[in-house]
């Protein structure tokens, strides 16, 4: 399989090299830019298969890279930044970022979510247009035909069950917010549905999880939103 070609953002040249060598190391090819501009600029010419984007850049805000990235393409990005606060990943979440790691992070940890990445875009290319089952563990999707299995059991599923499960299958291992869910799921009313989201999230995963308490598919980032989790 081929390796991924990584951009790396990052202004501070000790955390860009421990990220570069780190890369090099486990065979994946890099891009480096030291600031936004250049990294707009090298994502354009080069067109990475993914970005790693730190926020504090000497040039320009890293949300706002993103924003500019996502005017063109959908690229993955993992934003890797000292930004802690759950309002900080929320806006580069929103923005368009498929993940956030905080600084500081273990290589580890890094090339786990590289791994989510790669079998993500693995699947896209991979994948049939017209294929309407999505399979995940012993979870299995119809959409065509409106149907969830665990195993050989049919879930029976509310409507609002059913959209939320589709909607995390679509974006497997990105973390999705809860504005952009409740969005996509309530559309305008959103405001007035967090609430109702996280009653409608408990009741989802009574039906999907063996242990509701600790869930293998539905994984929660307190204060940000959901993700779910690719299940070997």
């Amino acid at each position: 399989m081929n390796k991924l070609q990584i951009l790396v953002v990052e202004d501070d040249a000790p955390v860009r090299n421990l990220i570069t060598t780190t890369l090099k190391a486990h065979k994946y090819r890099y891009l480096t830019a030291p600031n936004g501009e250049s990294a707009i600029l090298e994502a354009s010419t080069h067109n990475p298969d993914v970005m790693l984007l730190d926020l504090g850049l000497p040039d320009m805000d890293g949300v706002d890279v993103i924003r500019k990235i996502r005017t063109w393409t959908n690229l993955p990005i993992i934003v890797i930044s000292a930004r802690s606060e759950d309002t900080d990943k929320i806006d580069a979440l929103d923005a368009g970022a498929d993940d956030y790691l905080t600084k500081p992070f273990s290589v580890e940890e890094l090339l786990a979510r590289l791994r989510v990445v790669q079998r993500r875009l693995a699947a896209m290319q991979g994948s049939q247009p017209a294929a309407s089952v999505f399979t995940n563990g012993r979870l299995r999707i119809d959409y065509a035909a409106g149907c969830v299995f665990l195993g050989d059991e049919e879930l029976h599923l509310t409507p609002i069950e059913y959209k939320l499960l589709c909607l995390l299958s679509q974006n497997v291992g990105k973390v999705l917010t809860h504005t952009f869910i409740t969005q996509k799921i309530w559309g305008n009313s959103w405001e007035n549905n967090i609430a109702s989201l996280r009653v409608f999230m408990a009741t989802l995963r009574k039906k999907i999880e063996s242990e509701p308490s600790s869930p293998q598919y539905i994984q929660t980032h307190i204060g940000v939103g959901y993700r779910m989790m690719k299940v070997e």
